[in-house]
């Protein structure tokens, strides 16, 4: 008999679990009213397609059929799919993998994760889909924009563990980017501030207030106009080193959101933002190993 609080209900294919929604605690009409409703970007006759092929099911595993009656409470799940997706041409590589972690060393351009129009060119889907790891799920993540080492726990039963490490600031992260070089700012330095939403997409700005993000900044070298920083977030906020570095009056060279928009056209590689997941350093919380991981990847010559 199928767990009710089990994704497995379906299985993953191509690389993908399924999607999961929970209905509310009260509504009306069929099942396939609400998911029209809730998932409009499905159309009507595609969610019957889907039903009639068996791919969207309760939390007991029993298909759902469109004549079915609103269910309070329920789980459905269902398969997540494009119309059209385009392929990304830059591959993942794997530095290390056992029992309980993978460190994937990501190019830039790739999501970590599905959303919006990137499903199976995800590092996530690419990896399950490759080394048939069902149950992998990233403990932390980088942006789309970025590049270098992604850690992934392998197995459900000792995940928690590992997200408590980032949780906790037990990770030591260090960045590599290339900006300006500006001669009247001094080096090494910790740059704090508050970082929140500014209504604009999905960017992030500072604000007034107590300071809830901290940045380590060095100089690793420099050749006029440009140099190349080593950074060690703190914390652990949304583009916080593109805003930080930004707001110092230093852009990351290829930021497309800092500090203007410019986002490039779909399939346009030619501007990759010069930000690098250089190291990961931790003890890890089921072997008591100290782990130390870098990427093999190298940014643009300043």
């Amino acid at each position: 008999m199928h767990n009710p609080h089990d994704p497995r209900v379906l299985p993953m294919r191509d690389g993908v679990n399924p999607s999961c929604v929970v209905l509310p605690s009260q509504g009306q009409g069929s099942l396939l009213d609400f998911l029209c409703q809730r998932l409009p970007a499905v159309a009507r006759a595609d969610w019957c397609q889907r039903m009639a092929a068996g791919e969207v099911v309760d939390e007991f595993g029993q298909c759902v059929t469109p004549e079915r009656s609103f269910v309070p409470g329920i789980r459905l799940y269902y398969y997540r799919a494009l119309a059209q997706e385009a392929a990304i041409p830059f591959e993942a590589e794997v530095l290390y993998q056992d029992e309980h972690l993978l460190v994937a060393d990501k190019p830039h351009f790739l999501p970590v994760v599905p959303g919006g129009a990137y499903l199976q060119h995800t590092l996530l889907v690419r990896l399950k889909r490759a080394l048939g790891l069902a149950e992998l799920s990233p403990i932390h993540r980088i942006d789309r924009d970025t590049a270098g080492l992604v850690l992934f726990s392998v197995q459900r039963a000792t995940r928690g563990r590992y997200q408590a490490l980032f949780r906790e600031r037990s990770v030591h992260k260090v960045y590599e980017a290339i900006a300006p070089w500006r001669p009247e700012l001094h080096f090494p330095r910790e740059h704090r501030s508050r970082l929140q939403e500014c209504g604009h997409f999905f960017r992030m700005h500072e604000a007034p207030g107590e300071a809830n993000s901290c940045t380590r900044m060095s100089i690793i070298e420099v050749a006029a106009p440009w140099a190349r920083y080593r950074l060690e977030p703190v914390s652990g906020k949304r583009h916080q080193l593109r805003v930080h570095m930004a707001a110092l009056g230093l852009p990351l060279r290829g930021d497309a959101f800092y500090p203007e928009v410019d986002d490039p056209p779909p399939g346009d590689y030619s501007r990759p933002l010069q930000l690098l997941a250089r190291e990961l350093a931790f003890c890890d919380p089921v072997t008591g190993q100290e782990r130390v991981f870098a990427s093999r990847r190298q940014l643009q010559a300043l």
